[in-house]
């Protein structure tokens, strides 16, 4: 069994800032995002291991999140 990592989930603010910021310990990155999801029902959270963005994970209720293109 590998060794926990520390990860930080980070809640994303409407301007870009991040309002919260939630430390956890996780095996994988795989397990850090699945960890990590249940904060989108908050907004969109980027997921970060030290100094490594993992992912950038957005908003559970899309249908209340404004609708932007990329």
């Amino acid at each position: 069994m590998s060794q926990c990592q520390q990860y930080r989930a980070y809640l994303v603010g409407e301007n870009g800032v991040f309002r919260s910021a939630e430390a956890f310990e996780a095996a994988s990155d795989a397990s850090a995002l699945t960890f990590a999801r249940q904060f989108t029902r908050h907004g969109k959270v980027e997921v970060w291991q030290l100094g490594r963005k993992i992912a950038v994970l957005e908003p559970e209720q899309q249908h209340q999140a404004r609708f932007t293109r990329q």
